[in-house]
């Protein structure tokens, strides 16, 4: 179904190739997972199947690549009937104002009569759980609730081929095992073909059926998921452990590694039990015992027009804790962010960030209170470099000279000073959104998705950096869907649902007990509370 022969790709200006003398065959139904370390080309490669390498991007592509016998030097407007593509700014390609135009249009660019339309959409916002979204202004929804909707306007052209790019990432865990269960289903029952590319490999990698590694110089090797996996350079926890304990074959899921998981539990049940909090057993330089309240809100209600999202939220975030915001998609864990970073005034209610009201404060003294990195991080960056976007930062804070570019290269190093932030992977533009945000060390730090984009070196890095603040006393609020990002920095977790909080504890407390939550380790290792691989090698080590 879709076939490179001998592709070699380089971008505009660049001195090196993205994708190098690439040769992969993807059959028909077949689950292609694409994966490889921040920037390494999985995107350029995912792009390349309908044209828009090198059609949109400019560039020079040598050999041939072809989707169901047609050649991509077509342009991608042909091939949209062969191809869906689903990027990682999923929002950014809506162009109706609500869902269920936006469902429709494809179709309506296709020429598909008017009965197959009306049937087409019903199917598809039964098939992805978002019939309760079809009159909503696309404007309005959540990252994740966008994602499932992105998927869907591109099902409706019922394509043969489906290109997702971190269809994941914004999904909160049931959310994302559906939409998974989805994709499986249209491989296995149509027989379409999935060519998708993920970092959190812990939730797609069970469900795939070819592994294609796009290695740090763009060439790409392919083959079955478990031969792959185990000598990949990027792998899930459940190959983290499989590998620290030595279990052959490699498990893919938590089912497997559960089966070859009784030896090593009994070793682990002889050894100290971990901490109460998961910074406390590996000495990770949180504070243990947290300091003074920075931000305050106390019977907060907020919503969008008629759509209620918050109704009588309290929560107190202090000195040293790494909160974790988690619930489900639409849950309100943004529309709290915003709050707590000023953008929006509660609807009733008080926030308070260190005694001030956020909303109230000017732009220059509100950063000095609070910093926030939002779900689109490119909406942080305004200039032509990456190094013209650390000087400005540094000058706009007050920063000595370099200090951006430090923060930087402690999350991603190594990115070249002269790239165009624009032309950059999603996870290189998170990272330097994130460095900008993190140099000057605001009291209180806000992220949202944090990881979207970002391999598992690259989201080690950053768990480092937020420890190191919070350690130094100040306070971090992420809102993640990101489970293995919990389990390996938040010393609490704060549960979303029904506009209320219904969950607020230690973080080991509420993800070790949650189905949904729990991460690999966890689920691998129960009723033993173990979250991470780091905490198991530090135990079978003492």
């Amino acid at each position: 179904m879709i076939r490179f022969d001998a592709v070699t790709f380089t971008y505009p200006d660049a001195p090196l190739p993205a994708l190098r003398d690439v040769s992969l065959h993807v059959a028909e139904g077949e689950f292609c997972l694409v994966v490889g370390e921040t920037g390494s080309g999985k995107s350029t490669l995912l792009r390349a199947t309908n044209g828009l390498v090198p059609h949109f991007t400019g560039g020079t592509l040598l050999g041939s690549v072809t989707v169901d016998g047609a050649s991509t030097t077509a342009p991608p407007r042909e091939l949209a009937d062969k191809v869906g593509v689903v990027g990682q700014n999923p929002a950014a390609g809506f162009v109706a104002d609500t869902v269920e135009d936006e469902l429709a249009y494809a179709m309506e660019n296709l020429g598909v009569p008017a009965d197959a339309m009306r049937r087409r959409v019903e199917d598809v916002l039964d098939l992805l759980g978002i019939a309760h979204l079809r009159r909503r202004d696309v404007g309005t929804l959540s990252t994740g609730e966008a994602q499932r909707v992105a998927i869907g306007a591109v099902l409706t052209a019922s394509p043969r081929t489906l290109v997702l790019d971190e269809p994941t990432s914004a999904l909160d865990p049931a959310a994302a095992d559906d939409v998974l269960a989805i994709l499986s289903r249209l491989v296995d029952d149509l027989g379409v073909t999935v060519f998708a590319a993920e970092h959190r490999l812990e939730r797609v990698v069970q469900y795939a059926t070819q592994l294609a590694v796009v290695g740090v110089r763009g060439d790409v090797a392919a083959g079955a998921p478990a031969a792959m996996i185990a000598g990949s350079p990027v792998a899930p926890p459940v190959v983290a452990l499989a590998r620290l304990a030595g279990w052959e074959p490699v498990p893919l899921t938590v089912r497997d590694a559960r089966r070859s998981a009784h030896a090593l539990r009994e070793r682990l049940d002889a050894a100290r039990a971990p901490g109460p909090a998961p910074a406390d057993p590996q000495g990770r330089g949180v504070s243990a015992a947290p300091g003074e309240p920075v931000a305050v809100v106390q019977g907060v209600h907020a919503g969008y027009g008629a759509v209620d999202v918050l109704r009588d939220v309290g929560l107190g975030v202090a000195r040293g804790e790494v909160v974790a915001v988690m619930g489900r998609n639409g849950a309100g864990k943004s529309t709290l962010l915003r709050l707590l970073a000023g953008l929006r005034a509660p609807g009733a209610g008080r926030v308070r960030v260190d005694g001030r009201a956020p909303h109230t404060l000017a732009p220059p003294e509100l950063v000095r209170h609070v910093g926030l990195v939002p779900p689109d991080p490119g909406a942080l960056l305004y200039e032509r470099t990456v190094a013209a976007e650390c000087t400005v930062a540094d000058r706009e804070h007050g920063l000595r000279a370099g200090a951006t570019r430090a923060m930087l290269d402690r999350i991603e190093p190594g990115l070249a000073a002269d790239r165009h932030p624009r032309d950059l992977s999603e996870g290189q533009r998170l990272a330097l959104a994130l460095a900008v945000i993190l140099a000057p060390e605001p009291p209180l730090v806000l992220l949202d998705e944090p990881t979207r984009g970002l391999d598992y070196s690259a989201k080690a890095r950053l768990a480092g950096v937020l420890r190191d603040l919070a350690g130094r006393g100040h306070a971090v609020v992420i809102a993640t869907h990101d489970v293995e990002l919990v389990a390996e920095v938040a010393t609490r977790a704060v549960v979303l649902a029904d506009r209320e909080v219904v969950a607020d504890g230690p973080a080991r407390e509420i993800v070790c007990h949650s189905p949904v939550f729990a991460p690999q380790v966890a689920k691998i290792l129960a009723p033993g509370e173990w979250l991470t691989v780091g905490e198991v090698r530090e135990a079978l080590a003492s």
